[in-house]
């Protein structure tokens, strides 16, 4: 069958399953927004702006475990891709991102719109692709999927310029290929022999953990060995908070009682996580008493940051269930134990506000259902990370390497849209200032979506460091008492706007927010000197954590 190239990219998306797809239109890629128009199997998402769409595709992503899509036009629509496409590429997020770009002619010429996308984005892309032949383009989109989902997942880019979307060419159906995994290593023992004779383990859970759906096999793991589970912030919702091996949150902002325990095990194993910075901030001396031993499919990340003991590389789902086959059972529950101890002596602080974040976060925690979360970044972000009781695999939406501001609002709607549940995003007014104008997207489409926007009139984490470690040199932090009024602006969008400033009211309000059936904004007024707390300052070891609000806030400035 003769068709052109951009209705063979809807044929191949429909191949792959891509049945939603999130983008914004332009000249260069309207042939393949022409298709898409036709084709009544593939909903289209049109967001607001090009980044908004890409971190849609991602929240698409990691709440499904599908692999996200996002289209935009050459030049600036393909540039504002960008920071999704890294945000995906830290996160190991399936993403295909299709490009139009000026026709191969004129490639090179400085044309109107034009850009070398596929140079742009090759350091946070798996692979990209710039499509010159046609006759190769099907092929091309299959490939681009096929990379995407397999081994660690990651974003591939495919660069189709408007001539080859034009172009037409002879397409063929063909069997959508199952995603490729490495065999677990052959040889496990030294890891084997190493968790047998260990008294005192201790699981360091990943993202990796989520993306593989290996959730049931950590539990068992850790079952069979009796070890406490501490996740990173990509490895939330791996575990439910509620299950007896449940330790909590590991690294700079986690949780103190986990920190203990990084003290006690003898060893540590890490499964489908990478020793970033804001976990072992002092890798020399992150856990150098113990023993560790790393599960990844990459093994790239082996040795890459802490020496280890031992790895098995492989899918973690198929290396947990060769491990669990191979260990012994243990019976001595020491680390479970002090894991229970620590939670009861090492509790998270209060806030001193009138208005707590903690107060709303498990408010929203214990009425809020199977919603999925979504967050910026900064302050919010840790104190969800730590107080939420995320209900199941796949419903924490977090920009976890990439550190993006600007991610949640795109993050929430893809979220929703994927999963056809209520959405809520935490956000700061800082964040929220980068992307509300994907409300317009959100009520739009009617989506239940609940945004909780910590309106504390500061950048508040980057205040939180100038408070520690810059004297308290508030440069370029302070947002002004003439703030924006979120509850108009919610109704200037069409969504349903309210505002609250003391706890006593957090029932009241955000259960009428909650009960609302599409797009609500609740504007919550708090103290802009509100610490996240526990901390490891930057570069030191759990020995330097900060638990004591009182130790540090700010004293009253001249």
């Amino acid at each position: 069958m003769k068709i052109n190239g951009a209705a063979a990219i809807v044929k191949c998306l429909l191949e792959q399953n891509a049945t939603t797809v999130f983008g914004y239109p332009g000249g260069q890629i309207l042939d393949l927004f022409d298709e898409l128009y036709k084709e009544p199997k593939i909903t289209q998402i049109l967001t607001s702006h090009e980044q908004g769409a890409a971190h849609a595709a991602e929240g698409y992503a990691r709440s499904t475990g599908k692999v996200g899509v996002v289209i935009a036009t050459s030049g600036p629509g393909a540039t504002n891709l960008v920071t999704g496409i890294a945000d995906a590429y830290l996160d190991s997020v399936p993403l295909v991102a299709i490009t139009g770009n000026v026709p191969v002619p004129l490639l090179g010429r400085d044309s109107f719109q034009e850009v070398d996308i596929a140079g742009i984005t090759m350091p946070v892309t798996k692979h990209n692709f710039l499509v010159k032949d046609a006759s190769t383009l099907p092929d091309v989109i299959r490939k681009a999927f096929a990379i995407a989902r397999s081994d660690r997942p990651g974003p591939v880019l495919v660069d189709v310029p408007k001539n080859v979307q034009q172009a037409l060419i002879e397409y063929e159906e063909k069997q959508v290929e199952p995603p490729h995994l490495p065999p677990v290593q052959a040889d496990v023992s030294a890891a084997v022999k190493i968790i047998d004779e260990s008294k005192k383990p201790l699981i360091y859970a990943g993202g990796g953990c989520v993306s593989s759906n290996a959730s049931n096999e950590l539990v068992k793991f850790a079952a069979k060995i009796k070890a406490p589970i501490a996740m990173s912030i990509m490895g939330l919702s791996a575990v439910s908070k509620t299950n007896e091996y449940y330790a909590g949150m590991i690294g700079m902002h986690g949780h103190a009682s986990v920190a203990r325990l990084t003290e006690e095990c003898d060893i540590i194993i890490a499964i489908g996580a990478r020793f970033s910075d804001r976990v072992a901030g002092n890798r020399a001396e992150f856990c150098k008493h113990a023993k560790i031993i790393h599960i990844d499919i990459d093994a790239a990340e082996i040795d890459k940051n802490v020496k280890t003991d031992a790895h098995v590389r492989g899918d973690v789902k198929q290396a947990l269930e060769k491990l669990i086959a191979l260990i012994k059972t243990k019976t001595d529950r020491t680390m479970l134990d002090l894991n229970d101890k620590y939670k009861r002596e090492y509790t998270l602080p209060n806030c001193t506000g009138k208005l707590s974040p903690r107060t709303v976060i498990r408010y929203v925690s214990e009425h809020a259902g199977d919603a999925v979360v979504a967050t910026d970044v900064g302050q919010h972000q840790m104190w969800v990370a730590q107080e939420y009781a995320f209900p199941a695999p796949r419903t924490f939406l977090t920009s976890g390497g990439l550190g993006t501001m600007g991610f949640g609002m795109g993050a929430a709607i893809g979220g929703a849209v994927g999963t056809n549940k209520r959405a809520i995003l935490f956000t700061g007014d800082g964040s929220f200032h980068m992307n509300m104008n994907e409300l317009a997207t959100a009520t739009r489409l009617n989506l239940p979506l609940t945004v909780i926007v910590f309106d504390n009139r500061t950048l508040g984490m980057v205040r939180q460091w100038q408070t520690l470690f810059y004297g308290k040199r508030y440069s370029s932090t302070n947002l002004g008492e003439n703030k924006t009024d979120f509850v108009k602006l919610a109704e200037a969008f069409g969504a349903k706007g309210y505002r609250i400033d003391d706890d006593k009211d957090v029932p009241s309000v955000i259960g009428a927010a909650l009960s609302e059936r599409g797009v609500t904004v609740i504007d919550c007024v708090m103290d802009s000197d509100e610490f996240v707390l526990p901390m490891i300052p930057p570069g030191k070891t759990v020995k330097d954590i900060i638990t004591d609000l009182k130790d540090c806030k700010p004293k009253e400035r001249k």
